[in-house]
This record gives C-alpha cells, sequence and structure tokens, in this order.
C-alpha cells in the first residue's frame, strides 16, 4: 500500500510539474503578444546606467515571466554587438529580481486551507481563460484569456505538486530520508542539479514551498534549494552563451559568477549568524520570525531578500566583474575568429525566446541589408564611372553577404512565425519579409551586372563619355535620394516618405529614358560607339530596375496599417 502510494504521489508530482510548465510557457507567450510594442521599448532605453539597466531586466523579466528568456535575449544582444557587457550584467541583475514574482505569486495561492482556498479561486481562472479564447473573435480578448488561462494553470499544477507533497509527507521513511540531508552544500548542490534538469528556476522553487508548506522539509532546507536553484538556473544562459561568439560565452559566465557569488556571500553570513548567536540562528528562524505563521511567505521572501541583496551586493562591483570575466575569457581570442564567416549580426535562434524582440532585432536586420545593398550600388557605379577595381574583392564578400542573408533571413523568419506570441501586427510584418529580403538580394544582383559591364569595358579598352559619367554621377545622386525616401517609409511606417519616394521614382524612370535618348544622339554624332553603347544602355535599365525593388521594399508598410495610408492620400 505504502509503494502505490508513493508511484501516486510520483506521478501527480510530474504531472503538477508539467502543466505548471505549461501555465509558464502560455503566460509567458501571451504577455509577450500583449506588450510586444512595450518590451520592444524597453530593451531600446539600455544605457551604461546601473539601475535603468537592473530595472529593465526586473520589468522585462516580469512581463515574459522567465529570467531565462530575458538571459538569453541579453546574451544574443551582446553577441550582436548591440549591448555592452556592462549593460549585459545589470539587465542580468534584474533579471533575477523580476523572476521572484512567480513565487510570490504561488505563495499567495497556498492560503487558505478551508474548501474555497485562494487556490481553488485561482484556479477557476482557467475556465474563465478558456471561454475567453474559445468564443472571443477579437485577437486581443484571445491574448488576455491566454494570460488568464495560464495564470488559472499555475495553481492547478501548484495543486497537484502540494497534494502529492502531501501524499510524501504522510510517509515517516521519506520523511526521515529527507530529514537527514542537513549538509548546506548537498542542498544547495541538490538544487542546483533539479533547476538544471527541469530550467526553470521557478518550478524548483515552487516545489521548495510546496514541501515546506506541508513540512516534508524544513524552511532552512527549502531555503538552500532556492539558492541552489539560482545556480542551477545558469545553464540555460551557458548554453546559449557556448553557441555564440566571446561576448557572448563572457555574458553566460557573468550571469554564473553573479548568482555564485551571492550563494557563496549567503552563505557565509548565514554561518556566521550562527556561530555568533547562543541560540543557532539561521536564516529560517529569522524569516519565521519576521512572518510567524505563514511557510510560504517565509520561503518567498526570503527568495525576493535574497536576490534583491545580491543585487546591491554585485552593483558597485560590476566593473570589477567584468574585468574578471574578461580574464578567464581573453581578448587574444578573437584571432581565431574569422571575420569573414557569414552571420546574422542582429539575430539568432536564442532570440526566439522572445518574439516581440525578435521581431524587431530582424526588421534591424533587414535595414542592415538594405544598407550593405546600397553600398553595392554605389560601389559598382563608382567602379564603371572611375574603372578602379582595387576594391572589387569587397565588393563581391559583400554580394555574398546579400545572398546569405537573403536565406538566412527567409530561415529565420519561418522560424520565427512558428513561435507562440506574435501580435497580429508582427505577423503581418513577418508575412512581408520575404519579398522585401528578395528585392534587396535582386538590388545587389544588378549592382553585380554594372561591375560585369564595367569589366567587360576594361577588357575592350574602351569607356564613357565625360556626358554619360556626368548622367550617371546624377542618377547615383537619385538613387541615393531614393532609398532615404524609401528606408525612412520602411522603418518609421511613414507614408509622407512613401509618396516621396514615389515621386521621386517616376523621376528616376523619366531621367533613364532621357539617358537611352541622350545615347542615341551621341551614338548618331560617333561621341560612343556600340559597343559601350550596349553597356550604357543596361547599366540605365538595371538601375531603373534597383528604383522599383527600393519601391518595393517602401511599399511592404501598406499591409500594415491600411488606416495611416488612407489618411495620407496615398491610393496608389
Amino acid at each position: 500500500m505504502q509503494t502505490t502510494a508513493i508511484i501516486s504521489a510520483i506521478l501527480a508530482l510530474l504531472s503538477g510539474v508539467g502543466i505548471f510548465l505549461i501555465a509558464c510557457q502560455m503566460m509567458s507567450s501571451n504577455l509577450e503578444a500583449a506588450s510586444s510594442a512595450k518590451l520592444k521599448k524597453l530593451f531600446s532605453k539600455t544605457s551604461s546606467n546601473k539601475l535603468l539597466g537592473v530595472g529593465i531586466g526586473a520589468a522585462s523579466t516580469a512581463v515574459i515571466q522567465s529570467s531565462g528568456a530575458t538571459t538569453v535575449m541579453t546574451i544574443g544582444f551582446v553577441n550582436a554587438g548591440i549591448l555592452s557587457l556592462f549593460q549585459a550584467a545589470t539587465i542580468i541583475y534584474g533579471a533575477n529580481i523580476g523572476t521572484t514574482i512567480t513565487a510570490q505569486i504561488v505563495a499567495l495561492g497556498m492560503f487558505g486551507k478551508s474548501a474555497l482556498s485562494s487556490s481553488i479561486i485561482f484556479s477557476a481562472f482557467v475556465g474563465l481563460g478558456a471561454f475567453m479564447i474559445m468564443f472571443s473573435k477579437r485577437q486581443n480578448t484571445k491574448v488576455l484569456g491566454g494570460i488568464i488561462a495560464g495564470f488559472g494553470m499555475l495553481f492547478v499544477g501548484l495543486t497537484l505538486m502540494s497534494g502529492s507533497m502531501e501524499s510524501f509527507a504522510a510517509q515517516d521513511s521519506i520523511k526521515e530520508f529527507l530529514a537527514k540531508i542537513s549538509n548546506p552544500l548537498l542542498l544547495v548542490l541538490l538544487g542546483a542539479i533539479l533547476t538544471a534538469i527541469i530550467q526553470s528556476s521557478s518550478v524548483m522553487t515552487s516545489i521548495a514551498l510546496t514541501m515546506v508548506v506541508t513540512k516534508l522539509i524544513s524552511l532552512d532546507q527549502g531555503i538552500l534549494l532556492t539558492m541552489g536553484s539560482n545556480i542551477g538556473s545558469c545553464v540555460v544562459a551557458i548554453i546559449a552563451g557556448a553557441t555564440n561568439g566571446k561576448n557572448a560565452r563572457r555574458t553566460a559566465l557573468i550571469h554564473l559568477l553573479f548568482n555564485c557569488c551571492g550563494v557563496i556571500f549567503f552563505m557565509i553570513v548565514g554561518w556566521i549568524i550562527s556561530l555568533a548567536t547562543s541560540g543557532g540562528t539561521t536564516y529560517g528562524t529569522i524569516f519565521e520570525r519576521l512572518f510567524p505563521g505563514a511557510a510560504q511567505t517565509q520561503l518567498a521572501m526570503f527568495h525576493t531578500f535574497f536576490n534583491v541583496a545580491t543585487v546591491a551586493l554585485m552593483l558597485p562591483l560590476t566593473n570589477s566583474l567584468v574585468s574578471v570575466v574578461k580574464r578567464f575569457i581573453p581578448e587574444k581570442e578573437a584571432i581565431a575568429e574569422d571575420k569573414n564567416i557569414l552571420q546574422l549580426k542582429y539575430v539568432n535562434e536564442n532570440m526566439l525566446k522572445s518574439t516581440p524582440i525578435a521581431v524587431e532585432q530582424t526588421k534591424k536586420e533587414i535595414l542592415r541589408m538594405a544598407d550593405i545593398a546600397l553600398e553595392n550600388v554605389n560601389h559598382s557605379l563608382d567602379i564603371i564611372m572611375t574603372m578602379d577595381f582595387s576594391s572589387h574583392d569587397t565588393f563581391k564578400q559583400r554580394e555574398k553577404e546579400l545572398d546569405f542573408m537573403n536565406q538566412a533571413l527567409v530561415d529565420f523568419t519561418v522560424k520565427l512565425q512558428g513561435s507562440d506570441g506574435l501580435s497580429e501586427k508582427d505577423k503581418l510584418y513577418l508575412s512581408t519579409i520575404y519579398r522585401t529580403v528578395r528585392d534587396l538580394e535582386r538590388i545587389g544582383d544588378y549592382a553585380e551586372n554594372i561591375v560585369e559591364y564595367a569589366l567587360n569595358l576594361n577588357k575592350s579598352k574602351e569607356h564613357f563619355s565625360t556626358m554619360a559619367l556626368k548622367e550617371i554621377e546624377a542618377l547615383k545622386k537619385e538613387v541615393n535620394q531614393l532609398y532615404s525616401y524609401a528606408l525612412t517609409a520602411y522603418k518609421d511606417e511613414d507614408f509622407n516618405a512613401l509618396d516621396k519616394a514615389n515621386i521621386l521614382e517616376e523621376e528616376i524612370d523619366d531621367f533613364t529614358d532621357n539617358m537611352e535618348l541622350n545615347h542615341i544622339n551621341r551614338l548618331a554624332n560617333g561621341i560612343c560607339t556600340p559597343t559601350v553603347g550596349a553597356q550604357y544602355l543596361s547599366l540605365s535599365s538595371d538601375v531603373e530596375r534597383i528604383a522599383d525593388h527600393l519601391i518595393n521594399v517602401a511599399k511592404s508598410i501598406r499591409q500594415l496599417n491600411s488606416k495611416k495610408e488612407q489618411k495620407s492620400g496615398n491610393f496608389a
């Protein structure tokens, strides 16, 4: 009978942990969708201000309910060069504070032993949220329903975990076994290992809470398990850092050292307090006095105090911590890094853990691709005007990068579209990316054509006339102005800029038509040869198509907000 009870308790525990994890994921994805715009703005405000970094880390973790996701995003930003190690450190500090909210919510749900306890009331939110998801036609209501249902599922999982712990607590053999595990280092290690397996410090802390409340373990044991969970939570960051560049590995190491320093400091202080007091005072006895009769609050408040105090301790030492990790992972490692290795700068798969941020970073990557495409357009026109091929290798490297980015961005967008937590506008934006990157890649191809024309002219020892060169120079200025309007429209969803881009594109069409007429006149007057003329006509045609592709990029904003377009009077 005892064996059956233990097996049932283990199954109930697994069920509770599973539901709790799904609830966290469900809340996280829907909270991200509901606050995507604010989350994007939040990360855009990073600066060298320590407290601001902590606030951003805490707020973003509170929003997405995952310190792991915040840390992984931070590692991605450091790897992309968007954040410094100093900024990343402060955001990670804040993430540790933000993650304590989950424990406080769980503790709140454990009050009341009557038939109508707070846990049962909160569990009922699952039904309310499900009805909102199933019967509402508005996307915002569905997202809110997902948040409410996820919140309720936290307490369904918690109820199952609590029930399993009560079953374990009824077994004297299990209580006796757990009571023997009193070594602080062993308990911290156990908390770290279990958290590394589960990959969620929130779940580990919640399990510790239920074990303390059901008197399966003491409050001091629960405190040590919770401290260990902070170390175990670093596993996600270590995995993310190991698959990225030098600074990403440094950021992961900062996370690990920060949490280890906090645990070591608290264990030393706890040992000193115990020796200095005749009654063997511990953190458990201190928090029992501060919050009498509420074991769940005692552990939840210690968890919050521990993380806040660790941040207060480490914040003044941030520069020293950054210096230490730079010594562990020195600059000389950069020698082994091949600068010609093609990779996206602003996005990687770790970004998929926070879809709103990933969407914003994807847009930055597309803007970078557009800059590279324009560089090659200007470069190709300079080459054909000057016949200077000294930097041709740089041009070819950029063309390879454009081809790579085209495929890499499409692959990333496919994965991003399959992620949870996308707002309707983000979904619309992602649907435009496929054509946008194709347009930018085609711009690069036309630039490559122009260089080919230059190579042909060089081979035949011919060149354009002075008049033709002046026309190409004027055309280059027009294209650069068009690029400025088109990218402003794309970046800011500016329909006024789109109007200007449309007007300028028509002017470029007229300009290239005149180029052809002028060429025919020069040909008739013997100023240029048929061979030169063929290259010139091809060039004007290619630049016209480059302008068409730039307009396509700008026009993609029409799909995102038709109301703005109507207000601007742009119905073209």
